[in-house]
């Protein structure tokens, strides 16, 4: 596989933990962005099986208030959560390639349209899923409000359309060069596919950025990732 994934050397950095679940589409984006600066190898992975709800027993509620996944964890104890903020560690630790931008209005932008994808798009599909589907199953999903569900359903195909529009004019998310906010809106095509939410076919700018992206050796590299994780008694 050709590779335009980083070529820092990374093998004096120390090892990091990551808490997540192997297709996880929030942990996808962390996976994807650890694969764009060639730091997999300094990482292990501690599976938290979300089909059976680990991620909102005590135990993992300690390690993550929020009982969210991923989690990165360092050598000293630290922990830090959220897809965003993971992203920006690695991008300090990292300096090459940049996921979070270099000037004030990359980082500007860059956040800007991550958060956009987040609300618009990836954690309207979630709500869709834990809300207007069976989600994660009875013991897991404790309150469910299908109208909810739905409304968010509606909220995602709206995003596409917005993100659709941004496409057209610029060759990724937040302007000239691939970023978080790619990542981001991956994520929400990842989740979009599990509940077979499908793009509207008049995205066609969507559409297009997203075989684009499935080319990036980095979301090859996570999809490999995924293919070898998976357990073979479990839900994928």
């Amino acid at each position: 596989m050709t590779s335009s994934l980083a070529q820092s050397d990374t093998s004096a950095l120390p090892m990091m933990t990551i808490h997540d679940w192997f297709n996880g589409p929030y942990p996808a984006r962390v996976r994807i962005a650890l694969a764009e600066k060639n730091l997999l190898s300094r990482i292990e992975f501690v599976p938290v099986n979300l089909w059976k709800g680990e991620h909102k027993k005590p135990e993992f509620l300690a390690i993550n208030y929020s009982g969210t996944l991923p989690v990165l964890e360092l050598q000293d104890g630290t922990l830090i959560a959220e897809c965003t903020a993971i992203t920006q560690y690695l991008d300090a630790l990292v300096g090459s390639p940049d996921l979070t931008g270099t000037t004030p209005v990359e980082k500007g932008r860059i956040h800007m349209m991550t958060k956009r994808a987040e609300i618009e798009f990836l954690d309207a599909v979630s709500t869709y899923f834990h809300h207007g589907t069976p989600g994660l199953g009875p013991e897991v999903e404790l309150y469910q409000n299908a109208e909810w569900g739905n409304r968010m359903r509606d909220k995602a195909v709206r995003g596409m359309g917005y993100f659709d529009s941004v496409l057209k004019t610029q060759p990724f998310v937040a302007g000239e060069s691939f970023s978080m906010a790619d990542i981001a809106v991956f994520g929400g095509m990842i989740f979009a596919s599990l509940v077979e939410l499908a793009v509207p076919a008049e995205c066609e700018a969507l559409l297009a950025w997203h075989a684009k992206m499935n080319e990036r050796p980095s979301i090859q590299t996570w999809r490999a990732m995924v293919a070898a994780g998976a357990p073979k008694a479990l839900k994928p």
